[in-house]
C-alpha cells in the first residue's frame, strides 16, 4: 500500500515544470523559474500526484484521515533535489599531499609525471578491497544526499586494469542497489595510461577495446563509456577507436575534453552523439557554435577550476550563445574533492557570471536531461519521482543559496519519497 504523504504550508513550491520545454532549458529559457507560493504538495508512494494553492486545500482537519502523514514546511521553501552528472566517488584514499605540491607550485601535469594524480589514486585502488571501496563510496554519496544530492553518476577509470576496473563497477552497482538512488554508471577505462603500458600505449587501448568493453557490457556493469580526450591523456584518434567500440556495445559516449587543451575533442563527441561533453574550460565560438547545431549538452565543473586554478568554462558566453548548460561537480580526489553542489553554485555565480536561476536549472531539470532521467526527475511535476529538498528557514529567496556559501541550506532530503 503506497503511503499517502501531504506537505502543506510551503511558502515557495520551486521549479515546477508543467509549462517547460520537454528538452533542456537553453538559451534565456535558462533563467524562467516557475513556482507557487503558499502552496501543497501531495505524495503518494514515491510519486508526486498533486501540487496546488492551500487556500484550495480545505479545512485540514477534515484531511486528516485521508493521508498517512502531514507535515508542516513551515513557510520554508521546496525546491526539486540536484542532480550530480559527473562524479569519480569510488575511490580508496583522498590525495591531500598533492595539493601541499599545488601549493609549492607544481602544475596538474608536473604531479602526474611525479606518480601523482590518476595513476596515484588507480594504485590504491588496485591495492584495496572492494568491501574497503564500497563503505568508503557509501559514506560520500551519504555526504551528498545531505548537501540535496538525490541522483548521481559515478565513473569508474581509477582501477586501470580489467580486474580493478571491474571491481569500481560492481561497487557502483552496489551503491545503486543499497542506497536505492537513481545512480548511473560509466565506465572510464580511458583515464590515462597506466604505467606498465607507458612504452606501449596500444596494447592498452586494445585491452579496452577487446576485453574491458565486451565484458563490462555482457555483465550489465555500465550505461556509459567516457574518454579522457585531452593533451597528455587520449588523442583524438583513440578516442574514436574507444567510442566506437562502446557503442556497438550499446555504451553511450560522455566524454572529457578541453580541460587541458582545445584539441577538437568537443566536436568528436559531437559526431558520436555524446550525451555529454564534460569540462570545457579551454573551449572557443567554433566549439559553440557546433554544440548549437547538436543535442550534446555541456556540462561545465566549475570546482576544478576553483581548485586548479586554471579558466573557468564560459558558461555565461555559453548560455548568450543560445546553448543549454549543466553544472556538475567532478567530485574526485585530486581536482575536485567536494561534492557540494550548493558550493558549485556559487562558483557559477560569482566566476562564471551566471544568476542563480541559471545555476539551479543546470544542477536539476537540465542534469536530469544529461543522465537520461528527465521523465523522473529534475523538477517539481506530476507523475515524476518525489525527490526534492525543504530548504532551512534562512532561505527567503533563491538568491541566499550561492551568497552564503559555504553553509548546507537544505533541511530535509526527500528521495523517492522518503524522507533522508
Amino acid at each position: 500500500m503506497k503511503k499517502k504523504n501531504l506537505f502543506i504550508n510551503i511558502g515557495s513550491l520551486i521549479g515546477i515544470s508543467d509549462g517547460y520545454p520537454k528538452r533542456p532549458l537553453k538559451g534565456a529559457e535558462m533563467n524562467r523559474i516557475d513556482k507557487l507560493d503558499n502552496a501543497f504538495l501531495y505524495v503518494a508512494g514515491d510519486t508526486i500526484v498533486d501540487y496546488g494553492d492551500m487556500n484550495d486545500l480545505g479545512n485540514i482537519s477534515e484531511i486528516y484521515n485521508n493521508y498517512d502523514n502531514i507535515y508542516d514546511v513551515k513557510n520554508q521553501f521546496v525546491i526539486p533535489g540536484f542532480i550530480d552528472s559527473h562524479t569519480h566517488i569510488v575511490f580508496a584514499s583522498w590525495r591531500e599531499e598533492e595539493f601541499i605540491m599545488k601549493l609549492q607550485g607544481c602544475s596538474y601535469e608536473e604531479i602526474a609525471k611525479k606518480g601523482g594524480g590518476i595513476l596515484n589514486s588507480a594504485k590504491k585502488v588496485q591495492l584495496a578491497s572492494e568491501d574497503e571501496l564500497f563503505y568508503t563510496a557509501l559514506m560520500r554519496v551519504n555526504e551528498v544526499t545531505n548537501y540535496g544530492t538525490v541522483a548521481l553518476e559515478i565513473k569508474s577509470g581509477y582501477g586501470l586494469s580489467l580486474e580493478s576496473e571491474l571491481k569500481m563497477l560492481r561497487v557502483i552497482k552496489k551503491l545503486k542497489e543499497y542506497t536505492k538512488l537513481p545512480i548511473k554508471s560509466t565506465f572510464l577505462g580511458a583515464h590515462a595510461i597506466p604505467m606498465e603500458y607507458k612504452d606501449n600505449r596500444n596494447a592498452y587501448i586494445d585491452l579496452i577495446i577487446s576485453k574491458m568493453i565486451p565484458d563490462i557490457a555482457n555483465q550489465g556493469l555500465a550505461e556509459y563509456v567516457d574518454v579522457f580526450c585531452d593533451e597528455g591523456f587520449f588523442t583524438l584518434e583513440e578516442t574514436e577507436n574507444i567510442l566506437n567500440a562502446a557503442v556497438k556495445f550499446g555504451l553511450r559516449p560522455r566524454i572529457h575534453v578541453s580541460e587541458m587543451s582545445n584539441n577538437g575533442g568537443v566536436q568528436l563527441g559531437i559526431a558520436h552523439n555524446a550525451i555529454t561533453v564534460d569540462h570545457l574550460e579551454r573551449i572557443e565560438d567554433e566549439e559553440i557554435s557546433a554544440l548549437l547545431l547538436s543535442k550534446t549538452l555541456p556540462t561545465v565543473l566549475p570546482q576544478v577550476s576553483f581548485f586548479l586554478k586554471i579558466p573557468f568554462a564560459p558558461a555565461r558566453k555559453m548560455i548568450d550563445a543560445g546553448l543549454p548548460l549543466v553544472i556538475a561537480s567532478d567530485y574526485n580526489p585530486g581536482t575536485s574533492p567536494s561534492g557540494n553542489l550548493q558550493f558549485a553554485i556559487s562558483l557559477a555565480t560569482i566566476y562564471q557570471k551566471l544568476t542563480p536561476i541559471e545555476a539551479l536549472n543546470a544542477i536539476t531539470y537540465n542534469a536530469a536531461h544529461a543522465l537520461e532521467y528527465e521523465n523522473q526527475l529534475g523538477s517539481i511535476q506530476r507523475g515524476k519521482k518525489a525527490s526534492f529538498l525543504i530548504l532551512n528557514s534562512n532561505v527567503k529567496n533563491l538568491d541566499f543559496i550561492p551568497y552564503h556559501f559555504g553553509s548546507n541550506k537544505v533541511e530535509k532530503v526527500i528521495i523517492n519519497g522518503e524522507i533522508r
